[in-house]
């Protein structure tokens, strides 16, 4: 019998992400999946119709490399729309295979080994290992526990010599904060006169509730001109499995972005792309996004005024952190699994993202569902948490 190889793990600390574990054990303990951050009802039928359309008149051999000229078109006017920015759609968009590999395709671009990158803290799972892929370190700055706002001060004696990217994330997953314009003008006073690149993450840009709006970098000018910025096909109509994304930046980014993702992905699905650039040219169908996740929102949280969770504020995305502190003084993550098995609502420890695993007893809920679902949800929280009178 052959020795079995030996493989001295690049990661050996490295797990399986978090949304994939509760999702996992969602299925097997019949659990509500309020865990990972998809969508349980479909996408209007017209979008799948036209991908078929396209298939049977015999679209379906490779792209561009950057994406449909259709589509970058439909992205570059979306752009200009909302923000006042004006991209070149030959030189200054690419069309992705979702967000997850546009971020990475990004770090890969601009971070060299040595370097370091900022990110904030609470920071989306896929960030470090992508920058530590790469050989780049990541440091953290802190979003400030119970409203996760950032502190321009301490970001500001984090960036040194090596600081080579900041990576922001607004609508913030997994708190629901937001960055604000006066943000934006104390991160562009910060990298002003330096070659430092900022990636901004901005999937959830169309879910910001409460009248206020998002604040792109696209609608920076100082920081539009050294930011690449992510967004989602998949958040914004409900088609996540499609893994399809985009990005956007000044012409000389995104031809250092260009020369990852041609090797990296080098393009996508091209009878999607064909539906989306059609579908797109009814802007209602962004701009009434956030209308529509703000219902949902408030019919959550009307739903959890029985529970004893404390639910934190939520100013974006699809997300509701709770802090269970009355309820139990276990770990976030035991109490996570503890409540998928036991309650049958599965949910996300908040400590998974932190480097550190830093623990507040908050658990984060997905409220992308139909109401069914959440209403399933809120049935078994209560008749776990909820004495009867």
């Amino acid at each position: 019998m052959q020795t079995p190889i030996q493989i001295d793990s690049r990661f050996p600390q490295m797990g399986t992400t978090i949304f994939t574990v509760m999702s996992r054990m969602a299925a097997e303990c019949g659990a509500v999946n309020l865990s990972q951050g998809f969508p349980d009802f479909q996408a209007e039928p017209v979008l799948f119709d036209a991908v078929h359309r396209h298939m049977r008149t015999g679209r379906n051999q490779y792209p561009p490399m950057a994406g449909v000229p259709e589509l970058r078109q439909a992205i570059v006017d979306k752009v200009a729309a909302l923000y006042g920015a004006h991209f070149d759609a030959e030189s200054e968009v690419t069309v992705t295979a979702g967000a997850t590999q546009a971020i990475f395709t990004a770090i890969a671009a601009f971070v060299r080994p040595g370097d370091e990158v900022i990110v904030f803290e609470p920071v989306y799972d896929s960030y470090v290992p992508a920058i530590e892929t790469v050989g780049g370190t990541a440091v953290f700055a802190q979003l400030k526990f119970p409203d996760y706002a950032p502190d321009w001060v301490q970001v500001a004696r984090l960036v040194t010599p090596k600081t080579r990217m900041i990576i922001i994330n607004s609508p913030h997953n997994p708190t629901g904060s937001l960055l604000t314009a006066v943000d934006l003008e104390k991160l562009a006073e910060l990298v002003r006169g330096t070659n430092i690149v900022v990636l901004s993450d901005e999937v959830y840009e169309h879910i910001v509730f409460d009248g206020e709006r998002h604040a792109s970098v696209c609608g920076h000018a100082e920081l539009a001109e050294r930011s690449i910025v992510v967004s989602s096909f998949g958040k914004t109509y409900h088609i996540t499995g499609w893994k399809i994304g985009y990005v956007v930046g000044p012409a000389a980014l995104m031809a250092e972005f260009r020369k990852v993702h041609q090797f990296n992905v080098f393009t996508v699905h091209t009878p999607s792309q064909l539906a989306l650039a059609e579908y797109m040219q009814d802007a209602t169908r962004h701009l009434g996004l956030a209308a529509f996740y703000e219902e949902k929102r408030d019919f959550f949280r009307k739903l959890m005024v029985e529970t004893p969770f404390e639910l934190l504020p939520c100013r974006g995305t699809y997300f509701q952190l709770a802090s269970y502190r009355v309820i139990s003084d276990l770990p976030d993550r035991v109490f996570a699994e503890w409540m998928t098995r036991e309650v049958g609502v599965a949910v996300i420890p908040v400590s998974v993202f932190y480097a550190d695993g830093r623990d507040d007893r908050v658990v984060r809920f997905c409220f992308a569902k139909k109401e069914e679902t959440l209403i399933a949800a809120a049935a078994r929280l209560r008749k776990a948490f909820v004495k009867p009178s």
